[in-house]
């Protein structure tokens, strides 16, 4: 178990804690969002959340008409905003623990594990253009390297590792 010598955490955590906290909000409101859709919406809103870049355009979408493909579409698209909402409860520990416990592992959580998330959905879904990049899109990926930038300068500098 890693622990601080000194567990104060200064106001670069803080900002940075909040950032993963402002950032799971975010991408839990996705996930909420696609269960709302998968009950209440046709596949054409399902599918409106996840659309509109320049190489998928919304109105040059084909909309699939027959019930199996509709049906496989819509829970590969609940299981993504599932997925993405995952992340976002992800986040709160990494907030909480930087910010409760100027936690080291918690930053580190929310390096690699949200940083493949993020980025994964920056380079694969919005810098292709299969989404377009606004500022919903890119604000997760804006907020959480916000976050990674100023976490370590709040953070305690005196780390041993205690058995």
């Amino acid at each position: 178990m890693i622990l601080s010598a000194n567990k104060r955490i200064t106001a670069p955590a803080k900002i940075g804690a909040s950032m993963f906290l402002l950032w799971s909000i975010l991408h839990i409101y996705v996930g909420v969002l696609g269960v709302v859709n998968f009950f209440n919406a046709d596949i054409k809103n399902q599918w409106g959340a996840l659309l509109g870049g320049a190489k998928a355009p919304v109105e040059s979408f084909v909309y699939p008409a027959d019930s199996l493909t509709i049906n496989a579409q819509s829970h590969l698209i609940l299981n993504f905003c599932l997925d993405v909402g995952g992340y976002g409860v992800l986040g709160l520990f990494v907030a909480w623990m930087i910010w409760r416990q100027a936690s080291w592992t918690g930053f580190w959580i929310g390096v690699i594990a949200i940083g493949i998330a993020d980025l994964s959905f920056l380079f694969t879904m919005v810098t292709s253009g299969i989404i377009v990049a606004d500022l919903a899109t890119i604000a997760g990926p804006v907020i959480w390297f916000i976050a990674i930038g100023l976490t370590p300068f709040g953070l305690p500098k005196n780390i041993k590792t205690m058995n």
